[in-house]
């Protein structure tokens, strides 16, 4: 097993040299100890992961490849973690063992990778189509929003209820230049819920003797576990992903909850200061 170790080690480190023989990387240091599971979170599906020396473990599942491991350490020398994702983006880090911890998760950006196994050539990056380029950008809201829909984050209580269906907007987050929407849909009542639509537009309240209110759809860019049907008693999460847009006071946005041949409707006010300071 230790000559087994040693020859799969040579292969990382042959492959980091390959992509990055005139780059030189400055490695982050990821401290583990005996007690504790130090969770590490990377951008694509981990393909293969190993460390220089026995007092480190690091575990991911390599039947069903997974956004993330867990390192743990025993007291000793210090050591590296190699790790390769589905796509060929190579992490490397120094790893230390340290008795108390200070951080216990990481989430480890693409820019973090030190190069990729297969050597990117100048052509390949000017070939790169739009739909490429779209997929990427559908990959980041994908995990994003897994990612957001596994935190137990709130921004307020900002729920509305009728006839046991229960609207709740969860949390709304500023990430690059997106808002996302964690919204939540509860079924209290004894039918199933049937979806029609979920809508979310920009309400303006007109000044002027005849005061009127104007509203402007707004599209979202990805829509996450959007469901169709709400079975009796059940509770579902999802995520909507808009541009990013900002209210002034005598603007609001508003939530369109309608129900599919039904009249459990519901209509929620979110108020400017919810989307002018999100988190």
């Amino acid at each position: 097993m230790r000559r087994y170790n040693y020859i799969f080690t040579m292969a990382f480190v042959f492959a980091f040299a390959k992509a990055n023989a005139q780059t030189t990387h400055l490695l982050d240091t990821i401290y583990a100890n005996d007690t504790k599971n130090v969770a590490l979170f990377f951008p694509e599906p981990i393909r293969q992961g190993i460390t220089g020396s026995d007092n480190f473990v690091f575990t991911y599942n390599r039947e069903k490849e997974q956004y993330f491991g867990l390192l743990q350490a025993k007291p000793g020398k210090e050591s590296n973690l190699l790790v390769v994702n589905r796509n060929g983006s190579i992490f490397a880090y120094i790893v230390r063992y340290k008795k108390q911890l200070s951080k216990l998760n990481y989430f480890i950006p693409i820019s973090s990778s030190i190069g990729n196994e297969k050597p990117i050539v100048t052509d390949s990056i000017l070939a790169e189509s739009s739909e490429e380029r779209v997929d990427n950008r559908t990959y980041h809201y994908q995990k994003f929003c897994a990612y957001l829909l596994n935190r137990k984050q709130r921004i307020g209580r900002i729920k509305k209820r009728n006839e046991g269906i229960v609207l709740s907007v969860e949390n709304i987050v500023f990430d690059k230049e997106e808002l996302y929407f964690v919204i939540q849909i509860e079924n209290n009542s004894t039918l199933d819920y049937d979806l029609n639509f979920l809508n979310l537009s920009i309400e303006t309240r007109q000044k002027g003797k005849r005061k009127s209110l104007q509203r402007l759809y707004q599209e979202p860019i990805y829509k996450h576990k959007l469901p169709s049907k709400i079975v009796e008693g059940q509770m579902l999460r999802f995520v909507y992903v808009l541009p990013k847009f900002s209210l002034s006071n005598y603007r609001r946005a508003v939530l369109e909850l309608n129900e599919k041949d039904g009249e459990r409707n519901i209509e929620m006010r979110l108020s400017h200061r919810y989307i002018n300071n999100p988190n």
